[in-house]
């Protein structure tokens, strides 16, 4: 098995203003002259940490990551004002301008491959390639999945527990919504960290306590949950079905599509269903892969992934 790239401190961190209230952090790591890749966290609101930077090859990348909206090290904090997919699609034009980015891959997992998804139906031409792990099209049926009727039966013990943090249990994402933009603080805190763990557990294919720890620590759940419900409320800011309808706007965009067989967050139909409609898309189905792109299987895959990617960019170049 291939293990990641090590982890590498960053050359250059800047702050970018999109617009009252937000100011983004920004961070490139890798080669300045090598291929640039935007590497878009999922949640939305989980942010970027070092990992990151470990699926590219650093003597060939230019690895750009960025906290979204209300994530990470970007600010406010937690922050849902004016933060909407199409705000996101234009801070990802912002960023690629700034940095004097013509084209880049686009890395996304879970919501990353959503917000790359969506950015690359709309601006094809700033695209060169993508990898995307853990698809996730946001459909109802997705949501659903996770948060009314299809991975409570898999974990139901996880799910009791997040059913018990908060009061009315008849729609459980209105119902979080609600809690996380109270001003009680106390119960807010309790909802979001429930909200954060149930994700945790269900990401990795084996048992890992130090990761459902790490994302239920209070300013990690804070803007997890608060970012997740204002966005899957709001359907994602996506029309029903709109990255399949929209798919024949990716044609010419090379894909590959990294999906473990046991994701219990995001199912495999999603990846099924997009490879269907989009012809310079490569399936890869990981047989003992999860949701968590940190177990060695997935891991594996995604650095075969990137570095395949690397060379078929760097041909198409030369």
């Amino acid at each position: 098995m291939l293990p990641l790239f090590p982890d590498i401190k960053p050359y250059r961190e800047q702050r970018l203003n999109v617009g009252e209230p937000h100011v983004l952090h920004i961070e490139e790591s890798g080669n300045p002259d090598g291929v640039p890749v935007l590497f878009l966290h999922g949640g939305p609101g989980a942010g970027c940490n070092s990992r990151g930077r470990c699926f590219f090859d650093p003597e060939q990348y230019r690895i750009v990551l960025f906290d979204q909206r209300g994530a990470g090290q970007s600010t406010p904090h937690a922050c849902t004002d004016n933060n909407t997919l199409q705000d996101l699609l234009a801070d990802i034009l912002c960023i690629l301008d700034k940095l004097d980015i013509e084209r880049c891959m686009l890395f996304g997992g879970s919501w990353g491959a959503t917000l790359a998804l969506a950015f690359a139906e709309q601006h094809p031409e700033r695209v060169s390639g993508m990898v995307l792990r853990g698809v996730f099209l946001c459909r109802r049926q997705d949501l659903d999945w996770f948060y009314r009727d299809g991975a409570s039966r898999i974990f139901p013990e996880a799910w009791e527990q997040l059913r018990a943090a908060v009061p009315d249990q008849t729609d459980l994402l209105a119902s979080y919504h609600s809690v996380l933009d109270s001003g009680n603080e106390i119960e807010r805190m309790a909802a979001a960290r429930a909200w954060a763990t149930w994700e945790a557990t269900c990401s990795t294919l084996r048992p890992h306590s130090g990761f459902i720890e790490s994302v239920g620590e209070s300013h990690n759940a804070l803007a997890l949950a608060r970012l997740e419900t204002h966005y899957f409320v709001n359907q994602g800011f996506l029309r029903p079905n709109q990255l399949i309808d929209e798919a024949g706007k990716l044609a010419g965009i090379r894909s590959i599509i990294v999906h473990g067989r046991y994701d219990m967050v995001c199912p495999l139909d999603n990846a099924h269903s997009l490879h269907a409609v989009w012809a310079d898309s490569e399936l890869r189905i990981i047989r003992d892969g999860g949701h968590s792109p940190f177990e060695p299987a997935m891991s594996d895959a995604l650095v075969h992934a990137t570095t395949d990617m690397l060379e078929w960019l760097t041909e198409k170049s030369a």
